[in-house]
């Protein structure tokens, strides 16, 4: 029995059926499985643009698999687009309004199951948690990456465009050259190629078993982005009819795997807390960060896509993808995790899955000999904070230097335009997390701007701010508690000497316990924000990085 096929003669029954068959719905599909298409198509980004043609291949392909299917449209942020407004301050928050979208009208008009399609960085995790909260069948279908593009005979993504504003602030390259860039960047729809938080979630929704097998990385609008697609559109119906829900697959065991294989591709340092809210949707007694922490002993970097090495996101997807790399780390993972594919991961692995191991190498011959991403710990972040380790020069990974302090990312670049950061200091970005923004404020364009700057390596960023899964150098970001929480970050001034180890996996600022106490006992919270609507909202619900920054109590 669907739950979505009502008592014949009730007035549930009655009313639904005088609206569908005015929408020219057929009697006969009235007790079919009734499927969400989630659809957060928007002409505002190119991240979107070629969801709505995705949607119709789907819809068509439920009902050739016996469904019905209904399309919910959703909020559509792009890191791109979206950030424009607040200095980025609604692209956290929108996570979060996107899975109260997908409840509000799935679990409104109890409708049997779910298929998601997932593009730009804030809808596959919010995707992820609303399957978790609802828990009927679901499917996250990857909708792509885009292609870059050449300019004067060089290669050129989203990425250049992005750290090429540094170098028009330190002079290096002139205003016209920016412009050029940005009229060959990108060439076709979909989102951010490299290993930024799209791409990563994308990656880490097959690992955790919440795709397709073999469905992400994907080039968007290409032939096999549109066959998974239609493959996710009859098996979602399947489930349905088999009763498989997203709490039989989202189980410790996922999550470990989801995190060796983030371990080992170096995804974005914003995948931590997007798995953390993932966990704590479905409802999981699991400490993420502690997990990252138990699991990076012995794990390795089996691959450099940018922005860890030189390979474009389409080297990994021909390599094998995320398949290909889970079957490299097969020792490491639990085999015993489920895939919506009804497969066990064992089962998935064991399939032929062809691998490039000059691209997706062996952990016995890795990229680089240590895992990528880390968490590291002290008396700046003593609940946390992370770092992409892959991105990290590795004559870099000790550093000290005197903090030059900004609650802004604006004010940095400034500063960065006046030579007034020099190599050897450590910029503290702070007050922008979820919390102090409210919503997470943008740090990764000044991160962006020190490459472009040249100092990638040679000035460290510290921050609790919002960091781009694309930026390199020796970043640390969501620095835990958030300075807003009074964390010890609030508590930093110009010239104090900060010290990162990232080998001991520790970062320290040198200021005495009495020092310390001072500054603590004169700290005061930042004035209740002046802000209404969504922000304010979002300001007074959400919970600390540390569980994920979700609007539910863990």
């Amino acid at each position: 029995m669907l739950r979505s096929n009502f008592e014949i003669g009730s007035t549930r029954w009655a009313v639904r059926r005088a609206q569908w068959r005015a929408m020219g719905i057929a009697p006969e599909d009235f007790d079919k499985p009734k499927i969400a298409v989630v659809n957060s198509s928007s002409t505002l980004s190119v991240c979107y643009i070629h969801l709505d043609a995705v949607s119709k291949t789907v819809q068509e392909a439920i009902r050739k698999a016996g469904g019905l299917p209904f399309e919910i449209r959703t909020a559509a942020p792009s890191d791109f687009v979206t950030s424009a407004g607040k200095k980025a301050r609604y692209l956290m928050p929108t996570r979060d309004l996107i899975v109260n979208d997908i409840e509000v009208m799935v679990e409104g008009a109890e409708l049997d199951g779910m298929i998601c399609l997932s593009s730009c960085d804030k809808t596959t995790p919010a995707h992820l948690m609303a399957a978790a909260r609802l828990n009927i069948p679901s499917i996250i279908v990857p909708c792509g990456y885009q292609g870059g593009g050449q300019c004067r005979g060089a290669a050129v993504d989203i990425d250049d465009v992005y750290e090429a504003v540094g170098a028009v602030a330190a002079g290096l390259i002139s205003l016209d050259d920016l412009r050029e860039m940005t009229e060959h960047a990108i060439v076709g729809p979909g989102v951010c190629a490299g290993l930024g938080t799209a791409n990563t979630m994308q990656i880490l929704a097959e690992a955790l078993g919440m795709a397709l097998p073999g469905s992400a990385p994907v080039r968007a609008g290409s032939a096999k982005m549109l066959s998974d697609a239609e493959a996710a559109s009859r098996r979602v119906v399947e489930m349905v009819h088999a009763g498989l829900r997203p709490r039989q697959i989202l189980t410790a065991a996922a999550f470990t795997n989801a995190i060796e294989l983030d371990l080992a591709i170096g995804g974005s340092v914003n995948s931590v807390r997007h798995l953390t809210a993932i966990a704590c949707e479905a409802g999981l007694d699991l400490d993420v960060i502690a997990l990252f922490e138990r699991r990076a002993p012995g794990a390795v970097l089996i691959c450099g896509i940018r922005p860890n090495g030189p390979h474009p996101t389409e080297d990994l997807e021909r390599a094998g993808g995320a398949r290909g790399a889970m079957k490299q780390i097969v020792a490491r993972l639990d085999p015993t995790a489920l895939s919506v594919s009804g497969k066990s991961i064992a089962q998935v692995l064991a399939d032929d899955v062809a691998v490039d191991a000059e691209i997706l190498r062996p952990p016995s011959k890795p990229y680089r000999d240590m895992p990528g991403l880390a968490i590291i710990r002290g008396n700046l972040a003593p609940n946390g904070a992370i770092v992409k380790l892959a991105a990290v020069p590795p004559d870099r990974h000790v550093f000290s230097g005197v903090a030059r302090v900004y609650e802004g990312e604006d004010a940095a670049i400034k500063a960065l335009g006046r030579h007034e950061i020099q190599p050897g200091d450590v910029v503290v970005l702070r007050y922008l997390g979820p919390r102090g923004g409210p919503g997470t404020v943008f740090a990764c364009s000044f991160a962006a701007a020190l490459n472009g700057a040249g100092l990638s390596g040679a000035v460290a960023v510290v921050t609790d701010g919002e960091l781009s899964g694309l930026n390199r150098g020796l970043i640390i970001g969501q620095v835990m508690p958030e300075a807003a929480d009074g964390g010890p970050l609030a508590l930093v001034c110009d010239g104090d000497r900060i010290r990162v180890d990232l080998g001991a996996r520790r970062i320290e600022f040198d200021v005495t316990a009495a020092e310390l106490q001072r500054r603590q006992a004169a700290w005061q919270p930042p004035p209740p924000t002046s802000e209404r609507g969504w922000l304010a909202i979002y300001g007074r619900l959400v919970q600390p990085m540390e569980k994920g920054a979700v609007l539910i109590k863990p």
